[in-house]
């Protein structure tokens, strides 16, 4: 899959990638993808959790090209 837009977050740690999501989400329009690409292991229990609390589907985790981890998130509303 590939996302409407992805934020290289890689060098960050929490709860930078977070912040990122939170800022960027309503750059792609609704039903749009959003990608979260971050090396920072609470990643991956932090954008399940942003996505509860917001409203906005979880789609899953996958690899950037270059095997970093990629957690992907539907813009709901």
């Amino acid at each position: 899959m590939t996302p409407d837009l992805e934020l290289d977050c890689r060098d960050l740690l929490c709860p930078r990638p977070i912040i990122e999501l939170g800022r960027h989400l309503a750059d792609v329009e609704v039903g749009g993808t959003v990608a979260v690409v971050a090396h920072d292991p609470a990643a991956r229990v932090d954008v399940p959790a942003f996505c509860r609390m917001r409203g906005q589907e979880y789609v899953g985790e996958d690899s950037a090209a270059d095997g970093a981890p990629r957690y992907t998130v539907r813009r709901v509303s």
